[in-house]
């Protein structure tokens, strides 16, 4: 039986007045009104983009190596694609130095409306130290840009997965869309910076028993991660019946786990409640994502200034030195395992076991 595409949620399109206001919300400072005619001239490409779905208006053929050569690609995806692939090989290339990427997970930084930096921020640099001086590459993914940064954003994921596996693309190619001023994507970057990396650590606090907005943002994009397409000719961009007749031919769809291999260390901490929770839905996604754990001593989920105030907290962060060095031995580690695995030497006992499931 052939699956049916369900239809009728999406709203109808904006009426040409309800656009206007839309595309005008950036331009509210008195000091634009000198250039209303350009706006006017600018916002006219805009609501004909918009009309016409111009998604990706810069492509060329897709070429050899894909399922159909004259597609044309987005050459925003096309470069993308690239760059992970160089980054894949370069991951793979015993000459590589090792690299490991911290990601700090906290929202807030001084440069924003807090005007403090995190306790994330502070145990984030305390194992970055140890993993430079183990000789390792750190590079700091700082979520806190996303609010205190110019244009920086990670635009949500529209679950693509949900109607079939081969629609979710790897990198994904959702975004850019144009037509929608869906642009200035952090995700590319993003991509390529986890598959450059031997080793991956979060570290972050828990929002309301949950990951932070920032955190999970980048959590829900990274499903193209675990299963996705690398080649969107085959579905022709979003073409959803061609997805689904792809993920049930023959013997289904292999969910590709494109990040496998590297190892994980994870540093939860919290001043009231939730951080064992999200402690272990972090690391069971990791785990799912076919990553390798690095030791209980990288599993860390702690209190800092349990029901304290607020305000003191970061002093109290200063006075437990106890966990300052549970973290760097979540640094340490991830650092030994990378060695490890580098060496061929890390043991994954259930590595040589395939899944029943595997979705």
């Amino acid at each position: 039986m052939t699956p049916r595409i369900r239809k009728g949620q999406a709203p109808d399109k904006l009426h040409r007045a309800n656009f206007h206001d839309r595309f005008m919300q950036p331009y509210q400072d008195p000091a634009f009104q000198a250039e209303s005619e350009a706006l006017k001239r600018i916002e006219l490409i805009a609501w004909e983009a918009y009309e016409e779905g111009r998604k990706a208006p810069v492509t060329r053929k897709a070429g050899p190596g894909y399922a159909d050569p004259d597609y044309d690609l987005s050459v925003a995806w096309i470069e993308a694609k690239a760059r992970i692939d160089a980054a894949q090989a370069a991951w793979c290339s015993p000459g590589t130095r090792s690299r490991v990427l911290l990601v700090n997970g906290s929202p807030r930084n001084d440069g924003t409306c807090p005007g403090e930096v995190s306790k994330s921020w502070r145990l984030t640099e305390l194992a970055r130290e140890v993993l430079v001086a183990a000789g390792i590459e750190a590079d700091v993914l700082d979520l806190s840009l996303v609010t205190s940064e110019y244009g920086r954003q990670i635009h949500p994921c529209k679950s693509c997965v949900s109607t079939a596996m081969p629609l979710c693309h790897w990198p994904c190619s959702c975004y850019p869309n144009h037509s929608l001023r869906q642009v200035g994507d952090w995700m590319n970057e993003i991509y390529e910076r986890w598959v450059a990396a031997h080793g991956v650590i979060l570290v972050t606090p828990t929002h309301w028993y949950q990951a932070t907005s920032p955190l999970k943002l980048m959590i829900d994009r990274l499903v193209c991660a675990d299963g996705g397409n690398p080649d969107p000719t085959s579905t022709h961009g979003k073409k959803a019946d061609e997805a689904k007749a792809l993920e049930l031919d023959g013997d289904g769809w292999a969910f590709p786990k494109h990040l496998a291999g590297r190892v994980y260390g994870v540093l939860v901490h919290g001043d009231v409640a939730g951080i064992e929770s999200l402690r272990r839905n972090l690391c069971d996604w990791l785990d799912w994502m076919g990553l390798v754990d690095a030791g209980a001593q990288s599993r860390l989920d702690r209190y800092i200034g349990y029901y304290e105030p607020y305000a003191t907290s970061h002093d109290t962060l200063g006075d437990d030195l106890d966990i300052q060095e549970e973290t760097r031995n979540v640094a340490r580690a991830v650092a030994l395992a990378v060695g490890e695995l580098r060496s061929g030497r890390l043991s994954v006992p259930d590595r040589s076991l395939s899944r029943p499931r595997l979705k």
